[in-house]
């Protein structure tokens, strides 16, 4: 999303309504096999089948010791020592036990291990284990039943299968007041405001500059203590913001929030104010109204605001839209110069403003649906929410991960009538990702069931993170960043229930990905309605900081899936040589497979192909803002399948026949070849059960055209930057 001109369309100000030891163990297996040693497939007792444990011989010597209950025909070792590359051993009898030295191996050196082992013929794998070198000896039992698969659980660059699920809260050792890192500022009142104001404004001044800090490295998280603090917190790229109160009051900002178009270069456009949030605390404004211009990827949540909250720059600039959830504005709300905006499940005094197309859903204070005059697009209810995961400090100092209960038509902000519902985890049951933390160490901690907290930075995988656990929790805070390497997968999440990811970007690597995050296996049927898995505050960047590449950005096949606000951004500008039609290459941002999914808030940009494809039936999405890919070389080069011009932005599978969506937005901007042409921007079935409210294209600035809006129906976008809009369809 980068635009250098504003929108056409009038502004109205306040006050008018406007993710080789297969190899070893699969050679084990077929000379067994030709032995006659394998029976056939069975399954094994957790409790009974075996315990492990390791001993020091000596200081740099790790002897692993395995022994199975039923006598085992061989054992196989797959460990890493440290970050080093996995190996694979057999391991050598000694009476009932077998047993393998790992050397050399230096004090204080993680060592991460699991076993493949027989059990009457069959063969089954463990979890992954970790012991640190140093610490004297460990013993534990098997924790868990093993698969009898072939596949190890050995987490070997690229597997995304065959391990085993972990025990919830079986995460131990993490204090309750942990160390963050030095990424994380913790504020207190005691601090002094002018302390905290220091600090503050110098990090402000080395995340503020488009120019500069936009595709840097440079992450960070301010989270302050309950109390009351008297500052100006301006956001800069990749910064967070929240209260560590329970509930939103509990924390105080006399002061603003703020983000604008804070630079000379950006000449009051906001269009570019990506990777920044708000989240769970109170705000006095100082002038009585608070200022959050800002564009995709800068959600503002669980805030309390005492006064007005202004979504456009003080310039009054344009802006491209954005999102608010869970929060209540005593004062008025004012997009004015913002194209598109998503409000869900908040409370407001009142509401101004209105260029394409303003959304709410389960929103007090709303205004009701007039579109395309004045384009507000409303539905009284979310049909199912569940607020994000927050990290909250408890009344004796400790910290914990409260997480909200899932609401079903919901309205208003889920904390209006007291706290809001739900339970909590303390962090011992959380692994803390910082610095220095890679594949390995992850892996092995959401293998131990461990939960995630991931800190502010940048990390490599060189393997795949495997979410196996029902309910597993990955949160993270400052834009902690996944950056695949050797084509991966970043994140696999198994199809299981109640998993919650929540603040993280996945960048993709320079070499290709066939997707960044998967959320379910293929041809997953499983129910989760009552738990279902929820992706929010979740984005995705192909291109801007490397040359990246991802055939797909996000596939979800996992039922009842809720998809809470991501970005999946194909980038059209960057640093030098990251970006082009044949350099950051990338098909799809979205696809859907699974049934009953919910997208609320979904932001899509400037993909190659489809950029949404939904082949789930009973698919729900509530607000889409879309661009096409700016770079298409020519017409022969951008052609769908079919032989129509170009691509849909959104794609409902020619077999589904339950779909329903509100508030969809589709822009085109053609300028590396301004004769392109895209037929239409949403393609569907012609089916009664196929149903779209308030749909819109533009050609921003009149470079390129979209000949229909949805199929056939719609008219050619105007040269004006004026929408072309269709009420509803069929």
């Amino acid at each position: 999303m980068r635009r250098t001109f504003p929108p056409r369309r009038s502004v109205h100000r306040p006050g008018n309504r406007r993710r080789p030891v297969a190899l070893l163990a699969a050679f084990v297996l077929a000379l067994a096999g030709m032995l006659g040693l394998i029976g056939t497939i069975g399954s094994a007792s957790a409790a009974t089948d075996y315990t492990q444990s390791v001993s020091e011989p000596s200081s740099t010597q790790a002897k692993l010791t395995f022994t199975p209950t039923t006598p085992a025909s061989y054992v196989i070792v797959h460990y890493t020592v440290g970050s080093g590359g996995q190996l694979n051993v057999q391991m050598a009898a000694s009476g009932s036990s077998w047993t393998y030295t790992v050397s050399p191996i230096s004090a204080g050196t993680v060592l991460t291990y699991s076993f493949t082992y027989t059990k009457n013929g069959p063969q089954y794998d463990t979890p992954q284990f970790t012991y640190i070198q140093g610490s004297g000896g460990t013993s534990s039992a098997g924790t868990s039943t093993g698969t009898s698969t072939g596949t190890s659980t050995g987490t070997s660059s690229g597997s995304t299968g065959g391990s085993t699920t972990p025990p919830a809260g079986n995460c131990t050792g993490q204090s309750d007041t942990p160390d963050f890192g030095s990424n994380v500022h913790i504020f207190d009142p005691s601090m002094g405001n002018a302390a905290i104001q220091a600090q503050l404004d110098a990090q402000f001044n080395q995340m503020k500059d488009t120019n500069s800090a936009q595709f840097s490295e440079n992450r960070v998280a301010d989270l302050y203590k309950p109390g009351t603090y008297n500052v100006e917190d301006n956001v800069g790229f990749y910064t967070s913001v929240a209260g560590l109160g329970q509930n939103p009051d509990d924390v105080t900002i006399n002061g603003d929030v703020t983000v604008d178009a804070f630079n000379a270069s950006d000449a009051g456009n906001a269009t570019q104010n990506f990777w920044r949030s708000a989240e769970n605390l109170a705000i006095n404004p100082s002038s009585g109204t608070d200022r959050w211009a800002v564009a995709q990827a800068a959600p503002f949540r669980r805030i309390d605001v005492h006064g007005g909250l202004a979504l456009y720059p003080a310039s009054y600039g344009w802006a491209s839209g954005g999102y608010v959830a869970d929060t209540k504005v005593s004062g008025q709300a004012a997009s004015v110069s913002q194209q598109q905006w998503y409000t869900r499940d908040s409370q407001l005094g009142s509401w101004a403003g209105g260029v394409w197309n303003m959304v709410f859903s389960g929103v007090n204070g709303a205004p009701g649906t007039t579109f395309p005059n004045p384009p507000e697009t409303t539905l009284s209810t979310t049909p199912v929410s569940r607020d994000v995961p927050y990290l909250y400090i408890d009344g004796s100092g400790k910290y914990r991960v409260f997480l909200p209960s899932l609401r079903t038509n919901a309205s208003g902000p889920s904390w209006a009538s007291g706290s809001t519902p739900g339970s909590s985890l303390p962090m011992s049951q959380f692994y803390v990702v910082k610095a220095g933390d890679t594949a390995a160490t992850i892996n092995s901690a959401l293998a131990a069931g461990c939960n995630l907290f991931v800190t502010p930075g940048v990390y490599h995988l060189s393997q795949t993170l495997n979410v196996s656990r029902a309910d597993t929790v990955v949160l993270g805070i400052g834009y902690p960043t996944f950056v695949p390497d050797n084509g991966v997968t970043a994140m696999q999440v198994a199809d299981v229930d109640g998993v919650r990811l929540k603040g993280l970007l996945f960048d993709a690597g320079t070499t290709n990905s066939p997707s960044l995050l998967t959320v379910g296996a293929t041809g997953s049927s499983a129910n989760h309605a009552a738990d279902p898995t929820t992706i929010q505050d979740v984005f995705f960047r192909i291109g801007g900081e490397c040359a990246g590449k991802a055939t797909n950005s996000l596939i979800v096949n996992s039922n009842n899936t809720i998809i809470d606000h991501i970005w999946a951004w194909r980038a059209d500008h960057g640093t030098a040589g990251t970006v082009g039609w044949n350099t950051n290459t990338a098909d799809t941002g979205l696809t859907v497979n699974g049934n009953n999914v919910l997208a609320t808030g979904l932001f899509v940009e400037h993909y190659q192909k489809y950029e949404v494809v939904w082949n789930g039936q009973g698919g729900r999405t509530i607000f889409f803002q879309n661009e096409n890919p700016y770079d298409p070389p020519d017409q022969a080069s951008w052609k769908n399948p079919a032989g129509q011009n170009g691509y849909a932005a959104y794609k409902v599978g020619t077999g589904v026949t339950t779909h329903e969506a509100w508030g969809l937005g589709s822009y085109c901007y053609f300028n590396a070849n301004p004769s392109v042409n895209n037929y239409h921007a949403f393609e569907v079935p012609n089916t009664s059960g196929v149903r779209f409210h308030s749909v819109l294209t533009v050609s921003l600035g009149g470079v390129g055209t979209i000949t229909h809006v949805i199929n056939d129906t719609g008219a050619v976008t105007a040269s004006n930057t004026t929408p072309t809009n269709v009420v509803s369809y069929p």
